[in-house]
């Protein structure tokens, strides 16, 4: 098989892993090719925000696993191809020196067994590194179940590792992953958590391991948990494995199975809506407990987590902008990190106005209603929480909301991602 037939076929396998934005590290360069500091990787971003500057391929499509949900499953009738790791070095290198790439995101299906995967994958990253002296920017995927001195070694070469959970419980990996096990996961991502503790303690310099941090890939929608389950994972993840970004990748029916949760489209806005509760976990300083739980275990499609948040605790507002701190002005919709440390910035210097709030960023179509400012309030007066709602909405209804669309828990309404029984890998305890 010609080596761009492969191209074809693997770069095409690899478009369902979403966890390879290209963040960039402190990697030195002393006269090598290429360049992985942040201002050395040039991004480039497809419209639903994913990273497209790197060379974003599979070694091998030829799985010995047969993941229900996996494009790649061994039961799968499709072209099957596999490089060799000296294909995948001269390709690196040769759309690094065209200027088509800034890096590499290299992963593969598992094929003999993990460690042979690993050690294929890790003989990439160390021929880029010591025979072409590429110090650009690598992220490699971690072969759960793989030797730990593979996976030690491997985080030497690479900028970035990451260890796929993909399904938020472990009784929805038994269900459609039966192959693979919950301590094949997590052992790694301890390990490397472990390890690059231990590299930042003992400053060593020469010997930088996984300098961009470790990720991770959940799926949603594939089983039946809630959003819930996700954001406590992720919480969770964040927490205890020091992750770097967890990643969430709307379902994609590719596979026909009994067990996956059927949808007539893939579930794009719910992982929208997750992806602005784990902005909430990063940057916000909310807890997972405060965004979902078990009395609203799934998030609004119709307004976003800080406005749902927002929506249950009004007895929390309208703030004064010019009393409440740094922390309280996050939690005010329509107020962003940027827009409040300029607020806290110009509070040094007096009162803040009403008319210069918008020239802070704030959005004030939606920070208005839970706002004071100078002690006057701007927004439409005492407004009900269900009425409130459809002023924040993005898109507003064209007819009147009801109560079952503000509260469906209230009314026994779920929705297609009910509760699923099952540890969260054993993470929350």
């Amino acid at each position: 098989m010609e080596i761009f037939e492969k191209l074809e076929i693997l770069a095409d396998a690899a478009k369902y892993d979403v966890s390879c934005s290209s963040s960039g590290s402190e990697r030195a360069n002393a006269g090598g090719l290429g360049n992985a500091t942040k201002a050395g990787i040039c991004h480039s971003w497809t419209d639903d925000g994913r990273c497209i500057s790197l060379l974003k391929i599979l070694m091998s499509n030829k799985c010995i696993y047969d993941c229900a949900y996996c494009i790649n499953r061994l039961s799968n009738d499709f072209p099957r191809a596999e490089f060799e790791p000296e294909e995948i070095v001269a390709l690196t290198i040769n759309f690094y020196r065209r200027n088509y790439i800034e890096g590499l995101f290299l992963s593969s299906a598992v094929t003999r067994n993990p460690n042979y995967t690993m050690e294929r994958l890790l003989m990439v990253a160390k021929r880029l590194r010591t025979e072409e002296n590429f110090q650009g920017y690598i992220h490699l995927k971690g072969i759960p179940g793989a030797d730990e001195k593979l996976i030690r070694e491997a985080g030497l070469y690479a900028d970035r590792l990451s260890i796929n959970i993909e399904l938020p419980t472990t009784n929805g990996l038994k269900l459609l992953a039966p192959q693979k096990d919950r301590q094949s996961i997590l052992s790694p991502m301890k390990l490397i958590k472990d390890q690059i503790d231990q590299h930042k303690y003992e400053k060593r310099n020469k010997a930088l391991f996984v300098p961009a941090g470790q990720s991770t890939q959940l799926i949603v929608g594939s089983t039946n948990e809630t959003d819930y389950h996700i954001v406590k994972l992720s919480e969770a993840l964040y927490n205890k494995m020091s992750l770097k970004r967890v990643y969430y990748s709307a379902y994609v029916p590719v596979n026909n199975h009994p067990d996956i949760v059927p949808h007539k489209v893939p579930p794009l806005q719910r992982e929208h809506r997750i992806y602005q509760a784990d902005w909430l976990l990063r940057f916000y300083g909310f807890k997972a407990d405060e965004i979902v739980n078990e009395a609203h275990p799934n998030l609004d499609m119709l307004v976003d987590p800080k406005c749902q948040w927002a929506l249950r605790n009004l007895h929390l507002f309208p703030m004064e902008v010019n009393q409440v701190s740094f922390l309280e002005l996050l939690r005010i919709p329509g107020i962003g990190n940027t827009s409040a440390r300029r607020i806290m910035a110009a509070r040094r210097f007096g009162l803040v106005s009403y008319e210069s709030l918008k020239k802070m960023g704030v959005v004030l179509k939606r920070a208005k209603y839970f706002i004071t400012c100078k002690g006057q309030y701007f927004g439409a007066g005492d407004l009900e929480p269900l009425r409130l709602k459809q002023m924040l909405l993005d898109k507003p209804k064209q007819s009147q909301m009801s109560l079952s669309d503000l509260y469906p828990e209230a009314f026994g309404i779920t929705t297609p991602n009910h509760a699923i029984e099952g540890e969260t890998y054993g993470l929350l305890t």
